[in-house]
């Protein structure tokens, strides 16, 4: 699609901040033209017409810009904008001949849908979402279509399986893998491991509490294992104790 925007060359300094911020506080886009037989020139433009223009032409339309010194037939090559309000701030234009071959990018857009998703939950996994081709200016087309209508689980398409308007050529590879449908990963949890008595107590280097030690604690407060009383006589003597009473 073709486009005609009105713009003006503007006298620029470089690194003017103060001009370039005065303009875009004005809502107009500072921007640079080059490539061609011509040499550069600066111009600004509107950025409500140019944000129209993108929708209306998409990313590759041809633009017309009309100025004092004459016409500019160019494609946008590069454009900044703010990564807060995603404003454009700069565009470059490049120069171009309806009659020869440019080189873009056209953005791949997925239609219809895959039999691997919807009947055998599988995931849709985008490997590439633009198309490198070389064509004329005129025939550089807007988007290309990726139907996915017969994809089943573990199936992909290829670049070279693309439907691809005449009089463009492909730059990417053709094998290059378009989109594929895979299974969703599922993380496996681990179960918690059974607990096993005195384990807490042996990871804290501690025993656990048994009749012998329970309630029985040392100066600097461990449990002990009981002990027979001071002065008391071994179960063996008070048997032979008694044997002598007789």
């Amino acid at each position: 699609m073709e486009i005609t925007l009105n713009v003006e060359v503007r006298a620029e300094k470089k690194g003017s901040k103060k001009q370039l911020s005065g303009l875009r506080a004005q809502f107009r886009i500072p921007a640079i033209v080059y490539g061609g037989t011509a040499g550069p020139i600066s111009i600004a433009l509107s950025e409500k017409e140019f944000i129209d223009a993108r929708r209306k032409g998409g990313a590759n339309a041809i633009l017309h810009l009309k100025h004092a010194q004459g016409v500019e037939t160019v494609v946008v090559k590069d454009l900044q904008r703010h990564p807060v309000t995603d404003r454009p701030v700069h565009a470059d234009f490049q120069r171009i001949s309806l009659t020869q071959k440019i080189e873009a990018r056209v953005p791949l857009i997925v239609v219809g849908e895959a039999p691997g998703v919807k009947d055998f939950g599988g995931m849709l996994a985008h490997e590439l979402r633009e198309l490198r081709i070389k064509a004329l200016p005129t025939a550089i087309p807007q988007k290309i279509e990726v139907d996915i209508s017969s994809l089943g689980l573990h199936q992909s398409l290829l670049v070279k399986e693309l439907n691809v308007p005449e009089g463009v050529d492909v730059m990417d590879a053709a094998d290059h893998v378009v989109v594929r449908i895979s299974i969703a990963k599922v993380e496996e949890v681990a179960a918690p491991a059974a607990a096993v008595p005195g384990a807490e107590a042996a990871a804290a280097g501690t025993e656990p509490e048994s009749s012998n030690t329970k309630g029985k604690k040392d100066d600097e407060g461990k449990l002990v294992k009981e002990t027979a009383k001071p002065g008391a006589a071994p179960a063996a003597d008070k048997k032979d104790a008694k044997k002598e009473g007789k």
